[in-house]
């Protein structure tokens, strides 16, 4: 029997606008981290589903289509905030949420951080080396030298940025941050 089917239609529309205020908020904070609003609610939908849910049945709650449903639950499994679950009987895919809310902060990030690490730190890399060619080509023209040892200097700083906030995203993928910035226990 579903948990909603034994309450009374007062208690059901209280707890329904209980919930709509917490999947508000939900939506409201994914969308600062970039997630966009509509799938930050359907996370929170999911967030107070009892039971693993199918495309089509949380398409109907949130009355969007099976296509935008697809991209949200794609968006929310590739950024490991839901998973997809093996259900009896069934031929649908179902997916249930991730409720550790600590692990989603640091997948999300984790990913998004190693992805821009990554991306600039290719970059800087690039340009140490074609800062390596230009000292060796005007290696006679001091003031451009002067200038790119300068612009060398710089990027290093950057580099060391860089190798420090991948110690971070490893501090979360470890759980190693927990040492220092503990959860908070019930």
């Amino acid at each position: 029997m579903n948990e909603l089917e034994a309450l009374t239609d007062e208690q059901r529309m209280k707890l329904h606008n209980t919930r709509r205020r917490v999947i508000e908020s939900i939506g409201k904070n994914m969308d600062l981290y970039g997630i966009t609003l509509s799938i930050g609610h359907l996370y929170g939908n999911m967030y107070f589903n009892q039971e693993p849910v199918t495309l089509d049945e949380m398409s109907e709650t949130m009355g969007m289509s099976k296509t935008s449903m697809s991209t949200g639950m794609r968006t929310l499994h590739d950024l490991k905030m839901i998973n997809k679950v093996w259900g009896k009987d069934s031929r649908k895919d179902l997916y249930e949420v991730m409720p550790d809310w600590h692990k989603n902060f640091a997948d999300y990030f984790t990913i998004k951080w190693r992805k821009a690490v990554e991306q600039n730190m290719s970059a800087l890399s690039r340009s140490i080396k074609e800062i390596v060619e230009l000292k060796q080509q005007y290696a006679d023209d001091t003031d451009f030298v002067q200038i790119l040892n300068s612009d060398t200097q710089k990027i290093d700083e950057a580099l060391k940025y860089y190798n420090w906030l991948e110690r971070l995203i490893d501090s979360f993928e470890t759980g190693e941050i927990y040492r220092f910035i503990p959860k908070e226990e019930a």
